[in-house]
């Protein structure tokens, strides 16, 4: 490629570049106003997001050298945020998890991120935003050489509106599906409510699924103490089952949990709730607790279940 055609093109791309770069904070000493590099923080996100990868695995995907890659593993070891398992498979290779200390220091980090991208959103229009995305989507398409997938759903953070259609959907479809009368309703509304008003975006989430464009499901996790989070209010549409949307919000869940230096994720169900059950058995959760009660109009057998983190 050459000539002024070319030249142009090539200027346009290196001054986006430098916008970006200042933008998102890649220019001081540590990425963010934290002590880890661009790299190191990079690789503590891979850490955070994959299950117990392999150096070689993490190396391939992120094109690094594996002798630098090696050593900034060797720094996490020395600060114990990261701890190695020997493969069974490959007695030479070790499989990598971040240790808690490691959770710790990633949540902020990944916190600072999701604040920073927030408030660079904020100052757009919903319509430049859009804009903004998509130009950002065509760019990832482009460059990466794979062609753009059209997901079957896509899961959002929460906005305004969104509380009413978790208080409605619940009680009509429990209604339906489990006979429960309004005052499961009323119980929904008090756990929306309660979230809206003590919302700590650092340690608690909702999260939406939405499928061309309309809600189909959604569940929330919430605090329950330092150590102890609290998976609430999983739904998924009837006719969105069977995509694996359930296991995907509560897998969004556990993620967000280990991210948020959470020890334990606990929640109540009760046992006619038979698929939601097998999602939560499928993620690791066990039942820790069993007891009759009468409510919501039943005869009930509720269950506390908890996974270890």
């Amino acid at each position: 490629m050459a000539g002024p055609e070319a030249e142009r093109r090539i200027a346009t791309v290196r001054r986006f570049n430098r916008l970006y770069t200042k933008q998102i904070g890649l220019l001081g000493e540590g990425y963010l106003e934290t002590p880890f590099s661009l790299t190191e923080a990079r690789v503590l996100y891979e850490l955070a997001h994959r299950q117990r990868p392999l150096a070689t695995e993490l190396a391939r995907e992120l094109a690094l050298d594996p002798g630098y890659l090696s050593r900034i593993l060797r720094g996490f070891e020395r600060r114990r945020l990261l701890s190695r398992t020997r493969s069974k498979a490959d007695g030479r290779q070790s499989h990598l998890t971040l240790t808690g200390r490691g959770r710790a220091a990633f949540a902020p980090l990944d916190g600072r991120s999701r604040t920073d991208i927030g408030a660079m959103l904020a100052r757009l229009s919903p319509g430049e935003q859009r804009r903004l995305v998509d130009a950002m989507r065509t760019i990832e398409t482009l460059l990466s050489g794979a062609p753009e997938a059209k997901a079957p759903y896509v899961l959002r953070p929460h906005q305004p509106g969104d509380m009413g259609w978790v208080v409605h959907r619940h009680g009509a479809l429990y209604a339906q599906e489990y006979g429960f009368d309004e005052r499961f309703e009323a119980l929904v509304a008090s756990v929306v409510a309660k979230f809206v008003d003590r919302y700590d975006p650092r340690r608690e989430r909702c999260w939406i699924a939405e499928k061309d464009g309309e809600i189909v499901g959604s569940v929330f996790l919430v605090r329950r103490s330092r150590s102890v989070a609290q998976l609430r209010l999983l739904l998924v549409e009837p006719k969105a089952r069977g995509l694996g949307i359930g296991e995907r919000l509560v897998a969004e869940c556990i993620r967000f949990a280990r991210q948020a230096g959470y020890r334990t994720i606990t929640l109540w169900t009760n046992s006619v709730l038979r698929v939601a059950r097998r999602v939560y058995q499928a993620a690791g959760f066990r039942r820790v607790h069993r007891e009759k009660h009468r409510s919501f109009g039943r005869d009930l057998v509720g269950e506390t279940w908890e996974l270890s983190l």
